[in-house]
């Protein structure tokens, strides 16, 4: 929590500095920061609203049975698969895993869920095969999504989870 003030009031800092130095240029770059945050809100409310309702509906002693540690590979390739056909920034990525796995879910389970969320991408092919060929896109995908298990597993090694 300490070094969250910190960063905040080095930020801060940073952008007195910037005022003195630019204010032209800092006034045009908080608004477009302020009109990224505005562009990304809607699906980040809407993220955590979803995750809130499954939380709700699900206690943690269920989520744990579906995708918590005890699931195993299976839980593992479940979370992959959720993965691979979500499309989700990662600025909202990280911080629904983070309530999942306050949840009851796995390490290694939202370690496949996150990679492929980030590298796998079914709902995109279509438009990938259009810049690349066919045959490399459906590779490259078929390759992350069996990646995200090689990331379950060195993070099942790490947290000691098999």
């Amino acid at each position: 929590m300490l070094w969250t003030y910190i960063l905040y009031g080095i930020t801060a800092v940073l952008v007195v500095v910037s005022l003195i130095k630019d204010r032209k240029k800092t006034k045009m770059a908080m608004k477009k920061a302020w009109k990224a945050f505005e562009n990304i809100l809607p699906v980040f409310l809407g993220m955590i609203v979803l995750v809130g309702l499954v939380l709700a509906f699900l206690d943690p002693p269920t989520i744990s049975a579906i995708i918590g540690g005890s699931s195993g590979w299976l839980g593992v390739a479940v979370c992959s698969a959720i993965g691979a056909v979500t499309l989700i920034p990662g600025l909202i990525a990280f911080p629904t895993a983070a309530l999942l796995i306050t949840g009851g879910a796995g390490y290694m389970q939202i370690g496949a869920f996150i990679s492929s969320l980030m590298m796998v991408g079914v709902i995109t092919l279509p438009v990938e095969m259009k810049f690349f060929n066919k045959r490399t896109a459906i590779l490259r995908n078929v390759m992350a999504f069996a990646f995200s298990f090689v990331v379950a597993l060195v993070i099942g090694k790490v947290t000691g989870e098999i």
